[in-house]
């Protein structure tokens, strides 16, 4: 039996041979973990496999898609001489924007889908019912109002209607707490406008009806007040968080599309029938002022290469 004077030792040397242990099995993990990792020229299959072993991780929904500024900067618009001839959004433009417009500087809408029934909404057709060629680019947005709920919408929207003299839909509707609800890809053509025309602009495919913005238009509908439920000529109005919701919707379409301020019309503008009012009481200042927040202080195509550099008043806090 080994004296204590020997135990140092023989510890050393126990010591010695469990860290060559240790290096040895570290070594022998590394080398089976290479050997698990795909190689350069690996193939599909191999990959598939290695992949079907990970765990599943959520998908993440992307960022919200509607921009909103932190820290608005705004420029004095200057109107140019034809300011008349553009559009009611471009006419409302004013040289302040309203405290009230800042309120949505950080504002995130609800985004819902309840998509209509097929029978609602077409395609966007290149030729007419003569075969002539059309230009079926997106360009116009048009501004509704349900009159009903929004849900009494909804539920026409996805209710069959295989007669063409009954079909109708919106791209998108906005709720009363500001909640967008898309109902037609806006890809596809929404049956928004029946009897309608835009500065001459109308295409017409139904032999039995007259023809339409539809084929180059995206329809938006504000939900209706409890007052506005009837054929008055106006109502109570919307609230600041449809205004809100509006604006980021319109701002969207303008970059997607192209789309200038001066192409943002109503339904009672486009209307060639005659029977059309909405939306009823609509404020055109409250989405110009929203529109000129989002843009620094103009609206494209309402004259922006004439805006002026003086500044306007720092934000309310």
């Amino acid at each position: 039996m080994p004296g204590l004077l020997d135990l140092p030792r023989l510890l050393a040397e126990r010591w010695r041979g469990l860290g060559r242990g240790l290096i040895a099995c570290c070594l022998l993990l590394a080398l089976s973990a290479c050997s698990a990792m795909p190689s350069a020229d690996a193939s599909e299959a191999e990959l598939a496999a290695i992949l079907a072993q990970l765990p599943d991780s959520s998908v993440p929904t992307g960022p919200n898609p509607f921009k909103t500024p932190s820290v608005p900067r705004n420029i004095l618009p200057s109107r140019p001489a034809n300011a008349d001839s553009l559009g009611p959004v471009c006419q409302a433009m004013q040289p302040a924007i309203g405290r009230e417009a800042y309120s949505m500087a950080n504002f995130k809408p609800d985004v819902r889908s309840a998509w209509a029934h097929p029978t609602n909404f077409g395609d966007r057709a290149a030729v007419d019912r003569n075969g002539q060629p059309v230009d079926n680019r997106i360009s116009l947005i048009v501004l509704h109002e349900t009159v009903a709920s929004a849900d009494s919408a909804i539920n026409f929207f996805q209710t069959p209607h295989p007669r063409d003299e009954d079909q109708a839909s919106y791209h998108a509707l906005i709720r009363r707490n500001g909640t967008i609800v898309y109902t037609v890809p806006p890809e596809k053509r929404a049956f928004g406008a029946g009897s309608s025309s835009f500065r001459g602009e109308a295409v017409r495919f139904n032999p039995k009806l007259p023809g339409s913005v539809n084929n180059f238009s995206l329809h938006v509908s504000l939900e209706s007040p409890a007052d506005g439920r009837d054929n008055r000529r106006r109502h109570s109005g919307y609230t600041a968080r449809q205004y809100d919701s509006l604006a980021l919707l319109a701002q969207q379409w303008m970059t997607t599309y192209t789309i200038p301020g001066d192409r943002i019309t109503t339904h009672a503008a486009v209307d060639r029938s005659g029977s059309r009012m909405d939306p009823r009481s609509f404020q055109w200042a409250r989405l110009a002022q929203r529109l000129q927040l989002l843009n620094e202080g103009t609206i494209p195509g309402c004259g922006d290469s004439a805006v002026s550099a003086a500044q306007l008043p720092a934000s309310p806090n």
